[in-house]
């Protein structure tokens, strides 16, 4: 029980951090009379790509010391 109540607490904290931040918009449309309230939830979108680019990677040498004696 105790692990639930955390967990929804946890979840509550974070929509309330990304509301802070503005990646989560949520506004009443309609007013809660008899029926249920309508929401409308505008959130923020993600798009990743990927681009082939030439990188210049230094070389690396490595010689062993001679037979020292």
């Amino acid at each position: 029980m105790r692990t639930l109540l955390a967990l929804i607490g946890v979840v509550a904290l974070i929509v309330v951090a990304l509301m802070q931040f503005g990646l989560i918009s949520i506004d009443q449309t309609a007013p809660a009379v008899v029926k249920a309230p309508e929401f409308k939830a505008d959130v923020a979108r993600v798009t990743v790509g990927t681009e082939n680019k030439t990188v210049a990677v230094p070389t690396v040498n490595v010689e062993k010391p001679g037979n020292a004696q």
